[in-house]
């Protein structure tokens, strides 16, 4: 090959290089070249979902039932079972679909474990989540005999999520909080953020062994 065929392959293969380089650039990426060593950044995992132990003091206030009955909620809570408690509202399309979904999955797993425990689903949206609609939700997720729904007053609703610390000003920003308890009397056990189903049964487990 000729030094002026030699210097043209040079060029083209410089020039080829720099287009690369600059489209790469434009669009935001880092080329690797050849003979560069590739690194690895590690990012620390952030845990899922945070866990304490706390006491709440719950108003004994009337609730409407999925079924319509009319019901005392302390006595719904305080009926001897072991206790799944979540907030939602039926018209939500972001966090109580996941809620519900690891509920239906819990309960699922408790069955085919011979568990049993009271899980208790209160709405958050009490205006528009009737007795009614509550039970339609209730039987697209498949909630069984041991899943109960609850709905009433605006004022009852806003005095449960108070006591429960789950109260966000606006049903729009409500978070992912479920609450357990193994017995009457004894301390809760809040669980808030993004967990599984087999997460919420492996807290539930160590909850029911104290």
């Amino acid at each position: 090959m000729s030094y002026f065929n030699q210097t043209l392959d040079l060029t083209g293969r410089w020039l080829a290089l720099s287009t690369i380089i600059f489209i790469a650039a434009f669009f935001g990426v880092r080329p690797v070249l050849a003979e560069e060593p590739m690194a690895v950044e590690q990012k620390a995992e952030e845990p899922a979902f945070t866990r304490v132990t706390s006491s709440y003091k719950v108003p004994d206030v009337a609730m409407l039932r999925q079924d319509g009955k009319k019901v005392s909620f302390l006595k719904e809570l305080d009926d001897g079972r072991p206790v799944i408690l979540t907030f939602v509202f039926v018209s939500c399309s972001a966090i109580c679909p996941m809620l519900t979904h690891i509920m239906s999955k819990v309960q699922t797993k408790l069955d085919k474990d011979n568990q049993k425990a009271h899980l208790m689903s209160v709405s958050i949206d009490p205006e528009s989540d009737t007795p009614a609609k509550l039970l339609e939700y209730a039987k697209k997720h498949g909630a069984g005999p041991d899943w109960d729904f609850y709905t009433g007053t605006r004022e009852a609703s806003l005095a449960l999520q108070k006591a429960f610390n789950t109260y966000r000003g606006d049903k729009m920003n409500h978070t992912s909080v479920i609450l357990m308890r193994s017995k009457p009397g004894q301390p809760w056990l809040r669980v808030e953020g993004f967990l599984s189903p087999d997460a919420v049964i492996e807290e539930y487990g160590t909850l029911s062994r104290k």
